[in-house]
């Protein structure tokens, strides 16, 4: 069988957890039920790179009950839970994913998850940061500069990653010239999972670097709203707990970054019974979190009073060295954001008299020379899929059902090399699916009232430009 994973004995484990979580995902479910004949993705061949979790399962099977072939990688390598790896692995699907992964090998599954054959790529893609995405725009930019010069590209000097990812890449091109164009060609697109990642698209449509079409489904009301809010509010406090044991109530926690992750952040520290600074760049979310009630600082005006630190912006150096020789002693710092460049962990690792001590798997203290210390959780990657299992199922039903509607959509018209969102009809769609499991009745307009607002009585209800 095409897979690796950590252990396979673990699959029948992980199928008991799957089948807990597709009681929590209604979505994902009617989408089952909706097109079980149909099979609108029937000999679609697709990629995941996408946190390979029990949530993740349920999405993979619903696309293979769609009709499709699916290659899965995770895109984080603290984030997989192995009994779901195992699961899906032994059910047919190729996986390529375990928790705690290189760096050589995490790029080394993502290029397996691209490959249905040694020159065969897939049709659509599921990304979550955007790796995949990059993979394909990395290759075909390093073919055509090895086409053009006539000699082999040298991997980059300055980023570790880029550089694992460019050897991967260059290995093939003797053997197979051309393939990673190829493979291009014929990609329909990409639904994008996450804000980082959509960034990174929207960026190459406007230098016009964009290969093929992409959906972005992060800004979805049904995925944003709900995902990054409310799910960040209950798996944040999950992977604190589940790494550290630490009472939050009365604690100082600083959260970087007002977006709707970051305020999920704060309302659950807050919940928690934490007294929570935000800090901002934004004069919007700062005026939105301090009308909330929460102080809004600069990093640096926390330094002597904070405990827990959250980084939540999708942005680069935010936690720096040198805010981290000054925090407080035992402080715990962490990063809720896609990657981790939102602390200088590299910085911090190279850093003279250093002494960097694991308590457990990830979970470090990095003692200083003059005699303090902090705790980074997760290597500064995503606390609450290093430290725990991710968001809950129930919302995470909401940004899948999303997922395998882009991908329909991709694969069934055809669309320009440019970046798409959802149509609201579909949202809303997306959140009706999800009123039964919870008791929600809907009121229901009468003719009059719809004419009154101008409204279908079936939706959607609210323009694009509404905010929610």
């Amino acid at each position: 069988m095409d897979y690796k994973v950590k252990d396979i004995s673990l699959a029948d484990f992980g199928r008991k957890e799957i089948e807990l979580a597709e009681k929590e995902m209604p979505g994902l479910m009617a989408i089952r039920e909706k097109y079980k004949n149909s099979k609108p993705l029937k000999n679609a061949r697709i990629t995941g790179s996408l946190h390979m979790t029990l949530q993740t399962a349920v999405l993979i099977e619903t696309l293979v009950s769609l009709g499709a072939s699916v290659r899965w990688a995770s895109c984080n390598i603290f984030s997989t839970v192995d009994n779901a790896a195992a699961a899906v692995a032994k059910n047919g699907v190729p996986v390529f994913a375990w928790k705690g992964e290189t760096l050589e090998e995490y790029w080394w599954c993502t290029k397996m998850a691209l490959e249905f054959s040694e020159k065969t790529g897939p049709d659509l893609l599921v990304d979550d940061g955007g790796d995949a995405t990059l993979f394909i725009h990395e290759a075909v930019k390093l073919e055509k500069q090895y086409e053009k010069d006539g000699k082999l590209p040298e991997p980059s000097k300055e980023n570790e990653q880029l550089a694992i990812m460019q050897k991967l890449i260059i290995d093939d091109f003797i053997k197979y010239p051309g393939k990673w164009q190829n493979i291009a060609k014929n990609i329909k697109g990409v639904s994008e999972e996450t804000t980082t990642g959509v960034h990174r698209l929207y960026q190459r449509e406007k230098d016009g670097s964009l290969l093929f079409a992409a959906i972005n489904v992060n800004d979805s009301v049904t995925k944003s709203k709900f995902d990054n809010l409310y799910g960040c509010r209950e798996s944040l406090a999950d992977g604190i707990k589940r790494a550290t044991g630490v009472m939050i109530a009365g604690k100082n926690v600083v959260v970087c970054g007002y977006g709707d992750v970051g305020k999920g952040c704060a309302q659950s520290m807050r919940g928690f019974g934490a007294r929570v600074t935000v800090t901002e760049i934004d004069p919007i979310c700062a005026l939105q979190a301090s009308m909330e009630g929460f102080q809004v600082l600069t990093l640096e005006d926390t330094l002597e009073f904070g405990d827990i630190y959250i980084t939540a912006t999708g942005n680069c150096d935010i936690i720096t060295l040198e805010h981290m020789l000054k925090m407080k002693d035992s402080a715990i710092v962490c990063n809720i954001g896609h990657f981790d460049d939102e602390i200088q962990v590299d910085r911090l690792l190279k850093y003279p008299g250093i002494q960097r001590i694991n308590i457990k798997p990830q979970v470090d203290k990095f003692l200083f020379s003059d005699g303090h210390s902090i705790l980074l959780l997760a290597e500064g990657r995503l606390v609450n899929l290093g430290c725990a299992q991710g968001h809950p199922s129930f919302v995470m039903s909401n940004s899948f059902t999303n997922q395998v509607l882009a991908q329909i959509e991709l694969f069934t018209k055809p669309h320009e090399v440019k970046v798409y969102r959802l149509p609201k009809k579909l949202d809303e769609e997306v959140a009706r699916l999800h009123l039964e499991k919870l008791g929600v009745k809907l009121t229901r307009l009468t003719e009059k009232q719809a004419n009154y607002l101008g409204l279908d009585i079936d939706g959607p209800y609210k323009p694009d430009y509404y905010r929610y």
